[in-house]
């Protein structure tokens, strides 16, 4: 802006009548993002964006020129999606910067950037990301009509607040969107069909539809070979499925011991605790949970030391007092690891919830409690939509191929179609 101004202190009066403002507009501000505005209010907001403004006396317009700078964080691998080998990219807090990494990635034509303003007070920026010739507009429509729904003052939180506004699914605990931060996951979803949303001062971004199986697939799988991809799915699918089920079946198991199959006689505790087994894993799970925020919060070089004081003096303290007993923390450590495993870190807090109201109705109801408690969380994924696709899919409604693609990881050659629940246009990868 200082140039600019050095510029016009040399013009003659002479060189700019009789149209002073198209005289300086077009002849003399040598910077490509600057235009003419006549709208006070619009002027206003572009001002407090950032962008500088001219007023010229006489004149009912004023010059408004996008010579903003905003602070930007480094480019860096983000910390919940990280890979062994791959790209260590991620988006940061300014929108600009992450659709530049996604267009990078996709030098397609048919790549739409279409920016709208959230929030009566805090304007914010959001950009609807999809493939024109890909995405399904009826998708793309909905999304539209639903960001000119929300009616706010500001969405200071960014992509969680506009989630809730949007999706509006109350106290379910599980995520109907998909959050990455990285743009080469984005981009493989907008070459399938998703749309995408940025939001400006957040580094993660928002997949539409999403689907129960998305949350647990990770980007790691694809960067190793399709055996191995296979294996680490497997492996992943057996964590997440341990953080579910491993307790309440463990505990259903020592409290009834006529349950018990043949060969897993040695399955319960060798000593009692003081505290009832039920307690046990309630306080434990409290204590995961605390000792995770105290992380989050504790500086990295001090971390180390508290995870020593949580395992060693708590745990081993713990056990010897006859507090606990040492299975109760084996299983509890088993179940965590198991959540940590889990990519989609709203999808794992979910688990943990699901995880605790079967180890009550266990608790309660024995045997039924297990079923029934089962019963109604599959039923209740079954029948939630994303965007008005099934949340289950393909498991409900079954597609057999779709379902050996999640169960199994694809050469990519072989990957021809997009995913049908998509309703792309251009159904076909490789034509």
């Amino acid at each position: 802006m200082a140039d600019i101004m050095v510029r016009l202190s040399y013009v003659d009066r002479d060189q700019i009548v009789p149209s002073t403002l198209k005289s300086i507009l077009v002849k003399y501000i040598p910077h490509v993002q600057s235009e003419e505005v006549e709208d006070m209010k619009k002027l206003v907001l572009m001002v407090l964006s950032g962008s500088s403004a001219i007023f010229i006396e006489g004149e009912t317009s004023a010059i408004v020129i996008d010579v903003k700078t905003l602070p930007v964080r480094s480019i860096e691998e983000p910390d919940l999606e990280r890979v062994v080998r791959g790209s260590r990219d991620g988006f940061t807090e300014t929108l600009l910067t992450n659709v530049t990494l996604v267009r990078r990635r996709i030098r397609d034509p048919q790549l739409r950037l279409e920016m709208t303003k959230i929030g009566s007070r805090s304007e914010t920026d959001v950009c609807i990301a999809y493939i024109k010739d890909i995405a399904d507009h009826a998708l793309i429509e909905s999304v539209r009509k639903k960001l000119k729904k929300t009616n706010v003052d500001g969405i200071p939180v960014a992509d969680k607040q506009l989630e809730e506004l949007m999706i509006k699914k109350g106290w379910n605990p599980f995520p109907m969107v998909r959050y990455s931060e990285r743009p080469d996951v984005v981009s493989v979803h907008l070459l399938e069909g998703n749309v995408i949303l940025f939001v400006d001062t957040s580094p993660s971004v928002m997949i539409l539809p999403t689907t129960f199986f998305h949350l647990i697939q990770h980007v790691e799988e694809y960067r190793q070979t399709p055996l191995i991809g296979s294996y680490l799915r497997w492996v992943r699918y057996f964590g997440i499925l341990a953080s579910l089920f491993l307790l309440p079946l463990w505990f259903l198991l020592v409290t009834h011991p006529e349950l018990k199959p043949p060969g897993l006689e040695f399955l319960g505790p060798n000593d009692k605790g003081h505290l009832p087994l039920i307690l046990q894993f309630f306080i434990a799970e409290i204590g995961i949970d605390l000792m995770r925020m105290a992380a989050v919060h504790t500086p990295t070089p001090l971390a180390t030391a508290m995870g020593l004081v949580a395992a060693i003096l708590i745990g081993d303290i713990a056990v010897k007092t006859g507090l606990w007993v040492n299975e109760v923390i084996l299983y509890i450590a088993v179940a965590a690891i198991g959540m940590f495993a889990t990519p989609s870190y709203e999808l794992s807090l979910a688990n943990r919830m699901v995880r605790l109201l079967l180890l009550a109705l266990v608790a309660i109801f024995k045997v039924p409690g297990l079923v029934v408690g089962t019963t109604i969380i599959l039923l209740l994924l079954i029948v939630q939509r994303s965007y008005n696709t099934p949340y289950m899919w393909p498991f409900i409604p079954f597609n057999a191929k779709a379902l050996f693609t999640v169960l199994v990881r694809q050469p990519f050659p072989k990957m021809k179609k997009r995913p049908s629940i998509n309703k792309t246009i251009d159904n076909t990868r490789r034509p």
